[in-house]
């Protein structure tokens, strides 16, 4: 009886407890029903989410154009490689395999090694080791990322079971190292969206980058989509389109000449840009050191010079203190005045000149020399330096631009002692940066109106082509008046036309007259509280604007440290970036050359000239109009290509032969004077092409034999061969150093 009674009491505790158990879990079940939750999760959206594929749609980034609608940077598609290893993949692998099998895993690796450039075995034991890991998917590195449209094509032809790819956007830059520290830099980030980094890229990355769409639909487990996937789609918003005043022909021809100026001449720094300065648009800029944003190797600079790097601009300065004479009523170009030196009571040292031996002269003479003594006495004497400083902020030095483009910098106008008051007036102890002297000389090319510079020419939406935003030319100043800004130009066009003229015979093109304005500028000493010492340590520049009459582009150039000869000027490198880029761009541009042709003058009677010193030879002939070239530094003239008695015209080039003949720079020469050169010489000749001489192969200054050898190319203007011309070092004028 006892032992019925504890059975029996077991059984009705046990009946209570599962009784419980049923409550609780019916309890449970019934709350699950109602609520659909568990522990706040809720079950249908995880069932949901379970059954639901969802992708990220990627917004395209906008492209960046020239404003002629050439690419100049755009979103290129690439792949990344992947290999699914894992079996369930394959719910039917004797009719469909969608997965690399273990036994395929050697064969598979060999195929894509062929394909890849890749080691096979390396292939293989990643594939192996996520199948023994038991992973979904195996990638594949860096040999394995980044593939091109052809190689995916060239895999997908191999129809490997279990290879996949994911497509995704790089950022690609057609044209290279083309105005790249302008158009940019844009990198994928941690997170796998491409972001500006530096230039155009980074100043409108909000405008270029877009927005993230996206799609989910329903499927199996094994990722097929369902009959009925209630799909759901997002739409990206791809980025704007950009579009730069920038002008690919134009900048071609830059990117060209200081390629070839970096080739011959090694400079520390380049600068050069070419602006329309009737509106203040960048047709062209470019530094060097530069980079190509497709191969970032090792990279000297980052930065943009032209508004990033203030520097002392020497006597392209010398410009606006005429400008602010004239336009004060201060400046007569006929008045003489000491040059050499000047002194003042406030100063220890005197101001000098570069040479000292010019004695009484013009202001205007002054200006064609480049006199820093006849800059401090309009400044102290005759402007006065408060007046002098008032004129500086007008033309908006030592603020910045405020040109779109990134990290601009403004230069510094030194101007609280009285040495620093004069050295202003010719461009030392004041700094600037290149495009905040460009945006002050607009205004003497535009009539007195100074426009503010600017690269971004519109934004338009990428879809419906309409333009969202779109710069117009801004007039910021009017530091000058028009009358006052016709004369500038009449005087900056002698210095390159006067014989007095650091710019003569230089600078000048053979279709346009040009305004402008050289520069030599000393470099501060890191090492020291003083300037740099030395032929080559100096900023070589030259500010110029063409057509003289009515400016149609203006251009700035600085080459920094150029490697020269011993004889050579510093105006050699620069002048060969001016004068090709300034030619071409403006035939390009279908600009009315403004020269006229001379009329022949009567053809006079060719003198005797053999045994006679060169000197005396060339100058009696150059006073006749002849254009003459002396070849080589003999004490005689032994040969000419006219006789005795010939008639000679003022278009006539005549060449003399010394005793001692070497190779004169032939760049630009007729193929008639070459051939004349060669029969004079006895030179073996050999031609490429037609034209203008763009290419020698005995250097200049080379002593020269009968019978040597030279290679000469020729080609017509404005062709693309134009652009490799060798540098013409002809600069005979006294252009050492101008301050």
């Amino acid at each position: 009886m006892k032992k019925n009674r504890t059975a029996q009491m077991m059984t009705n505790i046990l009946t209570v407890i599962f009784v419980v158990i049923f409550l609780v879990l019916a309890g449970r079940f019934l709350y699950i029903q109602a609520t659909g939750e568990v522990e706040g999760v809720n079950l249908d959206k995880l069932a949901d989410s379970r059954r639901t594929s969802s992708y990220t749609i990627k917004a395209n980034r906008g492209s960046i154009f020239d404003r002629n609608n050439m690419a100049l940077a755009q979103n290129r598609a690439t792949y990344s490689l992947y290999a699914i290893v894992d079996p369930t993949f394959s719910p039917n692998p004797e009719k469909v395999l969608r997965h690399v099998p273990k036994e395929d895993v050697q064969k598979t690796a060999k195929a894509l090694a062929t394909v890849l450039d890749a080691d096979a075995a390396k292939l293989a034991e990643a594939m192996q080791k996520g199948i023994d890991e038991g992973k979904f998917q195996v990638e594949f590195g860096t040999v394995g990322s980044q593939l091109s449209q052809q190689v995916k094509n060239d895999i997908d032809a191999l129809e490997l079971p279990g290879i996949q790819f994911n497509e995704e956007a790089k950022r690609y830059y057609p044209n290279g190292t083309f105005a790249s520290q302008v158009i940019g830099l844009a990198q994928r980030d941690e997170e796998g969206m491409i972001s500006g980094l530096t230039g155009i890229e980074a100043q409108l990355d909000d405008q270029l980058q877009g927005e993230d769409g996206s799609i989910s639909y329903q499927r199996d487990k094994y990722g097929t989509k369902l009959l009925h996937p209630e799909e759901i789609i997002q739409q990206a918003k791809d980025g704007n389109n950009v579009y730069l005043t920038i002008d690919q022909k134009i900048q071609t021809f830059l990117e060209d000449a200081m390629s070839q100026v970096v080739k011959d001449y090694n400079p520390e720094r380049i600068t050069a840009t070419v602006v329309n300065p009737k509106t203040g648009e960048i047709l062209a800029m470019s530094n060097r050191p530069s980079y190509n944003p497709n191969d970032l190797g090792d990279v000297e600079n980052w930065y943009n010079d032209v508004v990033s790097t203030p520097i002392e601009p020497g006597s392209t300065m010398k410009s606006f203190t005429v400008a602010t004479a004239i336009e004060e009523g201060v400046f007569n170009p006929d008045e003489m005045y000491q040059s050499g030196r000047y002194k003042i009571d406030q100063i220890e040292r005197p101001v000098t000149d570069y040479n000292q031996s010019w004695g009484t002269i013009s202001y205007l003479e002054g200006v064609q020399r480049s006199s820093n003594v006849a800059m401090s006495k309009l400044v102290w004497e005759k402007i006065g330096p408060d007046t002098f400083l008032k004129y500086l902020k007008a033309f908006h030095f030592g603020q910045k631009t405020g040109i779109d483009l990134p990290r601009e910098e403004a230069g510094k106008i030194l101007f609280d002692y009285p040495i620093e008051q004069l050295t202003a007036s010719y461009g030392q102890g004041t700094t600037v940066t290149p495009i905040q002297l460009i945006q002050a000389a607009t205004a003497i090319a535009n009539d007195g109106k100074m426009m503010k510079p600017y690269t971004i020419a519109k934004i338009e939406d990428a879809a419906s082509g309409e333009v969202i935003k779109e710069t117009k030319p801004e007039v910021v100043g009017k530091p000058i008046s028009k009358e006052t800004a016709d004369q500038v130009l009449d005087i900056l066009e002698t210095v390159v036309t006067s014989e007095h003229g650091t710019a003569h015979n230089i600078y000048n093109l053979p279709d346009y007259s040009v305004a402008g304005k050289t520069g030599t500028a000393q470099i501060p000493d890191p090492d020291s509280p003083n300037y740099m010492y030395g032929h080559e340590n100096y900023i070589f520049s030259f500010l110029g604007m063409a057509p003289k009459e009515d400016p149609e582009l203006l251009m700035y150039v600085t080459v920094k440290q150029p490697e020269l000869e011993p004889t050579e000027s510093g105006s050699a490198p620069v002048s060969y970036i001016f004068k090709n880029v300034m030619e071409n761009s403006l035939h390009y541009l279908d600009i009315q050359p403004d020269k006229e042709k001379e009329a022949k003058a009567a053809p006079t009677v060719f003198p005797a000239v053999t045994n006679q010193s060169p000197t005396k030879v060339k100058e009696k002939l150059e006073n006749n109009g002849l254009q003459v070239t002396v070849i080589g530094d003999g004490d005689t003239v032994q040969k000419s290509n006219f006789a005795k008695g010939d008639q000679v015209v003022a278009s006539d080039h005549v060449l003399l032969i010394t005793d001692h003949p070497t190779m004169p720079s032939i760049h630009e020469w007729s193929q008639r004077d070459v051939l004349e050169l060669a029969e004079l010489l006895d030179l073996d000749l050999e031609t490429m092409g037609n034209g203008y001489v763009t290419k020698q192969s005995v250097k200049k200054g080379t002593e020269i034999k009968e019978g040597t050898y030279i290679m000469v190319d020729f080609s017509l203007p404005n062709q693309d061969t134009e652009n490799e011309k060798e540098k013409e070092a002809t600069d005979e004028s006294n252009e050492d150093s101008d301050g």
